[in-house]
């Protein structure tokens, strides 16, 4: 065998095992490690101790492995969001290109929703740039999907009333949670401005959690008869981007304790 083929099965071998450590709940053995992978002890014990060397890896108290350093160095240095509006934008590009709306990909902070990335209309009548744009969690599309499948809570108090369809009452507001969660995506129906429709769906992290909202909107009377269509396509590019953020497949393990849940 080439130096090369060496050097790059060497190289698939250690991002195999720095990938099974970064995608496990918790710290794993080098046993686990080497019946995971497959490979002799003294190849696991020399590709650990790269890894280890590179900050790639390190070992907590027990000497069981988990992610190194460099993983918390670069989550530091960087935007929190700007790796997943990175990741997000060709889905949101292909998802405003395939229905001609605005699309839009939101967050939560603290108890706020915060939209992070926009792809305009491409219709002549389209919605406004809603980035950075502070608006009630009630009555937005994209706040229904953290109300609905997260547990980001309602305010305390009374509840605005942006328009006289907004739903301000909890009751009526768990309910549409619910149908939410039953078809698949949220509503939202002249509830933030007349004559604006918007629906949004969850995208999931790697265990499953809620890290981000894909929506569209666009006028009402465009819309309403096309939200079938368009939630099952949002629920589409959902998976995709839930996909990309959840990386590459895990190498298959026997006996590593690293079973992703997905909701």
């Amino acid at each position: 065998m080439s130096d090369a083929a060496t050097g790059t099965q060497a190289l698939d071998r250690a991002a195999d095992l720095v990938a099974t450590v970064v995608h496990a709940d918790e710290p794993l053995t080098f046993g686990e490690l080497q019946d995971s992978s497959g490979l002799a002890k003294s190849t696991t014990s020399r590709l650990l101790t790269g890894l280890e060397r590179s900050g790639l890896l390190e070992r907590d108290d027990s000497g069981s492995y988990v992610a190194g350093r460099l993983f918390w160095l670069y989550a530091a240095r960087h935007d929190p969001w700007e790796e997943l509006v990175r990741l997000a934008r060709p889905v949101m590009e292909e998802t405003g290109e395939a229905t001609g709306e605005t699309v839009h990909l939101s967050v939560s902070r603290a108890e706020r929703v915060v939209q992070v990335a926009q792809v305009d209309s491409t219709f002549l009548l389209g919605t406004r740039d809603w980035t950075e744009i502070d608006v009630p969690v009630h009555c937005s599309a994209l706040g229904k999907v953290f109300l609905a499948w997260s547990d980001l809570a309602l305010p305390e108090g009374d509840l605005e009333r942006p328009t006289p369809a907004t739903i301000t009452d909890r009751a009526a507001l768990r309910r549409d949670g619910l149908r939410a969660r039953e078809r698949g995506w949220a509503i939202t129906d002249d509830e933030l401005e007349i004559g604006l429709t918007g629906l949004a769906v969850p995208v999931l992290g790697i265990h499953g959690d809620v890290v981000a909202a894909l929506g569209i909107s666009g006028p009402t009377p465009r819309l309403q008869e096309r939200l079938d269509d368009l939630g099952r396509h949002l629920l589409d590019q959902s998976t995709a981007l839930s996909a990309l953020l959840r990386g590459p497949a895990k190498p298959s393990h026997r006996s590593v304790r690293t079973q992703e849940v997905v909701a």
